[in-house]
């Protein structure tokens, strides 16, 4: 059984055992986080690098975590951040419109070797691809990682019942897209 988040925040705090209880951090949520930010971005190397700089961050923020929030909110909103930030960096560098940034995460999908068009998971991402930003990802978070929206409250800084309308949109869009696949 893993230690718990409590534990693991004692064991960073004390000098002796603070290198320890930072990898004990990442080997608990480093896939959770990296599976979070792979659905907003497709690409392996891209949330490989996002993931990197979410564990600088948090290293170099974990002695100034409040613990107002769980460990584990406080990650998926670094993670977030730090996804959406690549996302709007990539527009910006690309001086795409945002469907020609939609049309290449869905090339650099089909491209990659983790999907098979012929599978129904394939068709699920790319119907969530057609998802503006925001529904995306509170989709994800919810479909996937079954956050509670108290939860994603915390983590995207929104109402509860916007994230619930949120979903219920995106949700209504893919199963739209689904029928007409």
């Amino acid at each position: 059984m893993s230690p718990s988040d409590k534990e693991l925040l004692a064991q960073f705090s004390d000098s002796s055992t603070k290198e320890k209880g930072y990898t004990s951090i990442i080997r608990k949520y480093q896939e959770k986080l990296y599976w979070h930010i792979r659905r907003m971005v497709i690409v392996h190397a891209d949330a490989d690098d996002i993931l990197q700089n979410v564990f600088i961050k948090v290293w170099k923020g974990l002695e100034n975590f409040r613990e107002d929030s769980q460990l584990y909110t406080w990650l998926y909103r670094i993670a977030t951040n730090e996804t959406l930030s690549f996302l709007e960096k990539q527009k910006k560098t690309a001086t795409l419109s945002l469907s020609d940034l939609e049309t290449s995460l869905e090339n650099k999908m089909k491209a990659d070797t983790y999907f098979d068009s012929n599978q129904l998971q394939w068709r699920l991402q790319m119907a969530i691809l057609e998802l503006p930003e925001k529904q995306r990802l509170v989709f994800n978070l919810r479909y996937y990682d079954a956050m509670p929206y108290e939860q994603m409250s915390k983590i995207l800084d929104t109402s509860e019942g916007a994230l619930k309308a949120s979903y219920h949109h995106a949700a209504k869009k893919i199963e739209a897209f689904l029928k007409n696949y």
